[in-house]
């Protein structure tokens, strides 16, 4: 409904944001190189081997020898940079790309790293104890990308941010409205969704994750629900 393409956001705590670009790249090219390389037919192999299955992470079952990768509890981790398709792909990107500069900026880059595999391993847990017995492999990288809304929205609620509604009309609008209805989605999808393999407990459990943990994680000085920006409203410049 709603795809973020830009922010009016620059960057004060650092100069680059070396993890953000490193891990869109790396989802990238897992998914050009392994899922849709020269041997299509390793899909189902590497979503079972590398996707967080509920019913082996919690142990309700075991999965075959032959699609045995990684422990149960490293799929918590390997889940997150495979993805179920292209638009898959480009969506979980494009909000990485656009809010996780500056989570980056106000967490520094070590534990901006941290930040985001602690959110997606949160919200593989929360989809994986919201559905103990399923079998279907998780896949994407949705939940770290939850916790980088609710952490963007700790930080920056008025920035002003571009988005596509509906893929197709251009919107300059404040971000506390796009991810609050971001969220609202979530939450109405968990609340009235008739399909037990959706995975929004994932989003849910990345996104309070993030939240939580961008509380604590910041450096020092970075302050918290910043409706203005160097004393001007934000996305406007100081005189």
């Amino acid at each position: 409904m709603l795809l973020p393409i830009n922010d009016d956001n620059p960057l004060e705590g650092i100069t680059h944001a070396y993890v953000t670009w490193g891990l869109i790249a790396l989802n990238v090219l897992i998914f050009v190189l392994v899922q849709q390389g020269w041997r299509p037919e390793i899909d189902i192999a590497t979503a079972f081997g590398y996707g967080a299955i509920p019913a082996v992470v919690t142990h309700a079952a075991v999965l075959p020898a032959e699609y045995v990768k990684l422990p149960p509890e490293l799929t918590l981790v390997s889940y997150m940079f495979l993805h179920g398709g292209w638009l898959h792909l480009i969506g979980n990107m494009a909000f990485l790309w656009v809010f996780g500069d500056n989570v980056e900026d106000a967490l520094g880059h070590a534990r901006f790293l941290a930040f985001y595999l602690l959110c997606g391993i949160a919200g593989g847990l929360a989809h994986s104890l919201a559905m103990p017995e399923s079998a279907s492999p998780l896949v994407g990288a949705s939940a770290g990308i939850s916790g980088l809304v609710g952490a963007y929205l700790m930080l920056h609620p008025n920035v002003r941010i571009w988005v596509l509604m509906f893929l197709r009309v251009p919107l300059r609008i404040p971000a506390i409205w796009p991810l609050g209805a971001w969220i609202g989605f979530q939450l109405w999808n968990l609340a009235t969704t008739t399909d037990p393999e959706t995975a929004w407990w994932a989003h849910i459990g990345g996104l309070v994750t993030g939240a939580v943990l961008v509380v604590f994680m910041r450096r020092r000085g970075v302050p918290l629900w910043v409706m203005t920006r160097n004393g001007s409203p934000s996305g406007t410049p100081p005189v």
